[in-house]
């Protein structure tokens, strides 16, 4: 509490920050102490994205934080080690978490916990009191925004976004529950980032892999020729494993949306974060690719050979949550070629 006042009131910089990555390596990777693991990362994250959003106003992001310690052109090593906890935290994995409390204490194991939790600041009870996976969640969340950092801070967020995918792939693919998959996936900060990492994942499960850049005629690719590669703890059934690629279809199209095509102060993430407050104070429109060109016809026939294809795996009638998630899909495409 006292380190996150002192930040509020004297902003640290890259002359002042009082942390370094070798500290900041030994505190996420100390399995004694994960209470104190999480408030070190949050007074971590607070510095970067205090000095971050100082640097991007006077145009100086070369000069951060962020740069220093996050940049996938001059330490990369750092954001692979992200990407490592980030993994843990998820899969619980590696990454010490507090143990719950125990149901029963004795009085004598009570007031000595009364006793010695007095002595103890306020904020290191809040943290401890944290169940195993809220603690985890807030992890996340820290851990996703400095990968968002990394992808920012440098010239090329398209580049570094690519990277950073290309690092997170292998382990995604190896994360055998869903539920972890999903919350690595819906917690990024970064639309970007989650395209770069959702486009590898279905070019790997392609039956025809396809050289179109990311598009909408892309993804409507991926509609038609996907299969479902990932694995699994424990048996699923088969319309399941579809359900789930049907879900990382739909957020792919949303994520895309937020990349190029609908929003404007959220358009032009391919480009540099000083391009694009220059882009949006111009009001320039995104350009688009041949490749999102596409007509509702296309749309209607990738959804019939796909709800065809469905009908010849699953049979009939067909699970109603995988015919909510094809209609969804078929609307955001039309909402996406509508703007």
């Amino acid at each position: 509490m006292l380190l996150m006042k002192i930040q509020m009131l004297h902003p640290a910089n890259t002359a002042t920050v009082g942390w370094d990555w070798a500290l900041l390596k030994y505190i996420m990777e100390d399995q004694e102490r994960p209470p104190g693991r999480l408030l070190f990362l949050q007074y971590v994250v607070q510095t970067l994205e205090d000095d971050f959003q100082q640097n991007l106003k006077l145009h100086l992001l070369q000069k951060s934080i962020a740069k220093k310690v996050l940049s996938c052109d001059v330490c990369f090593n750092n954001v692979k080690e992200v990407v490592e906890w980030l993994v843990a935290a998820v899969t619980g994995i590696g990454f010490s978490q507090p143990q719950e409390p125990e149901a029963t204490h004795s009085s004598a194991e009570a007031r000595a916990e009364c006793s010695s939790s007095a002595a103890r600041p306020a904020s290191a009870d809040r943290t401890e009191a944290l169940p195993p996976t809220v603690f985890a969640q807030k992890a996340t969340f820290l851990l996703q925004r400095m990968l968002s950092m990394a992808v920012e801070v440098d010239k090329s967020p398209n580049c570094s976004s690519y990277k950073i995918a290309d690092v997170i792939f292998p382990f995604i693919l190896n994360i055998p529950v869903r539920s972890q998959r999903e919350a690595l996936l819906n917690t990024m900060d970064s639309h970007l980032l989650r395209c770069k990492l959702l486009e590898m994942m279905f070019q790997h499960s392609c039956d025809v892999p396809t050289t179109l850049p990311l598009s909408l005629s892309k993804i409507l690719h991926f509609l038609g020729h996907s299969s479902v590669l990932l694995q699994y703890q424990d048996e699923v059934a088969t319309w399941q494993r579809w359900d789930e690629m049907l879900q990382y279809l739909s957020l792919l199209l949303l994520s895309y949306q937020n990349v190029i095509l609908a929003f404007p102060l959220a358009e032009h993430l391919r480009s540099s974060l000083h391009e694009r407050m220059d882009l949006i104070i111009q009001k320039a429109k995104p350009k688009l690719q041949d490749d999102d060109e596409i007509s509702h016809l296309d749309i209607h026939l990738k959804i019939e050979d796909f709800l065809s294809r469905m009908q010849e795996l699953l049979g009939q009638p067909f699970p109603l949550q995988i015919t909510e998630k094809v209609c969804m899909i078929q609307q955001l495409f039309l909402i996406v070629t509508a703007t």
